[in-house]
Formats: C-alpha cells, sequence, structure tokens
C-alpha cells in the first residue's frame, strides 16, 4: 500500500493496483501550489464531508478521470447533479466491496455542509482493506469513542490518517488516544498547517505520540510512503 499526501486531508491511497483519493482540496491550498491536480491519478474519491477544504477539486478531477465518488447519499446526489456519472453512496455503518477491496463507512463527529450552506448529510470516516492491506481514513472529527468499533469489525490497520490539528477537530493529544481506541500505532497526521486556525507546534505534536510510544508520521505535500 501505497500513500502520497497532497495536502490538508488529500491523500492518494495505492491498493491493488487502483487509486483511492480522499477529499481532494488542492487548488485552493497555497501549500499545495506546486501539485497540478490535472496530474493526479484517481480511481475513486472518497469524500468524507461536504466542506469546501475536503471537495474542491473533487468534480473536476472526478470528470477528467472518470473515477467513482464514494460518500453519503446526500454528497452522492450533489456530485451527480454537478455532472458526475459514476457514484457510489454510503451511510454510516453500511459495507461495499469494490474491485480494491472493502470499504466500511464509519461515524465522524463534526458537521458537514457544501459551500452554499446546504445540508451534506452525515460526516462521515471510511475504513478501507482487502486481504493484504488496511487502513482507516478519519475525515474531519472528534475523539470518539465509537472508534473502539473499529478493530471489533475491520481487519488490524496498517495505518491510520487522523486529523491534529485541533480547533475544527481533535488535536495530537486526542489523536494519540484514538490511536489506542482503533489498536493502531502508525498515525498519519492530516488537517493541519493549511491555515491559521490549524496550525500546529510539529515538535511538540510529534513529542505527544513519542511519550504514548507511537509513530506520528507528517508528509511533506507531494511526497509518499509505502506500507
Amino acid at each position: 500500500m501505497k500513500i502520497t499526501y497532497y495536502g490538508q486531508s488529500c491523500f492518494a491511497i495505492e491498493m491493488k493496483g487502483k487509486t483511492i483519493l480522499t477529499d481532494p482540496f488542492i487548488s485552493g491550498n497555497p501549500l499545495a501550489k506546486d501539485i497540478d491536480i490535472d496530474t493526479i491519478p484517481a480511481d475513486y474519491i472518497a469524500l468524507s464531508h461536504g466542506h469546501q477544504d475536503h471537495t474542491l477539486d473533487a468534480i473536476a478531477i472526478a470528470k477528467r478521470t472518470g473515477a467513482k465518488i464514494i460518500a453519503s447519499y446526500e454528497i452522492h446526489n450533489w456530485a451527480l447533479a454537478q455532472g458526475v456519472e459514476n457514484s457510489h453512496p454510503m451511510g454510516i455503518g453500511g459495507k461495499w466491496t469494490f474491485d480494491f477491496g472493502t470499504v466500511l463507512c464509519v461515524n465522524a463527529v463534526h458537521s458537514s455542509s457544501f459551500p452554499d450552506g446546504s445540508y451534506a448529510g452525515n460526516p462521515t470516516g471510511f475504513v478501507f482493506w482487502n486481504e493484504e492491506e488496511c487502513i482507516y481514513f478519519a475525515g474531519d472529527t472528534a475523539l470518539t469513542m465509537d472508534m473502539q468499533l473499529i478493530p471489533m469489525l475491520c481487519p488490524p490497520l496498517d495505518a491510520a490518517i487522523l486529523p491534529i490539528g485541533d480547533n475544527f477537530t481533535m488535536d495530537a493529544k486526542a489523536a494519540a488516544i484514538a490511536s489506542d481506541f482503533i489498536k493502531c500505532s502508525k498515525i498519519i497526521g492530516c488537517h493541519y498547517d493549511t491555515f491559521g486556525f490549524i496550525k500546529i507546534e510539529h515538535d511538540n505534536v510529534k513529542k505527544i505520540f513519542d511519550d504514548a510510544g507511537k509513530d506520528l508520521i507528517l508528509l511533506d505535500i507531494g511526497t509518499s510512503i509505502d506500507f
């Protein structure tokens, strides 16, 4: 499994020869100014909620690549209305098998609306797995006891992508607790540094994870890691 970071909460997760792109917010992110969205491959686009810093480039990338959008029913309908022809709706607690593996849609504690303020359904996270690998993408969320259900329902996690920027989501201390809940010691941080409210001190957040005996990975935008 290869994971490439494109800023904020956007990752390309490569599983079984397919690329799952999460929450593409690239063209509006000054930290990702060197990323060309017209070169990013995608077979699937998983959208955790409707906020602009998670959906801005989803429609353009889906139309260019033909990628299938995976999202709440409300985001699914929004994508269809934008001219996307390939979309799959999901609800929290449900799972579906695609050609790269299984997706479980899980709870996230946040809000979800489109840029015009209209309702975008419940916020979600996703667990992606097949017989070789398993990863949890939390989306935007607070620390929640529901995370303890993930090890009961899914194979052991190889890694998890958790928000650490505080203010709108949990912070690094809460994310370290989340890593206990999900029984995963390799955490990739997301949703930090993009704008003032979520800037972090990198050394401080890494120390929180070091003290907890966990591995916090903060990828540079445009770089990749293999699991």
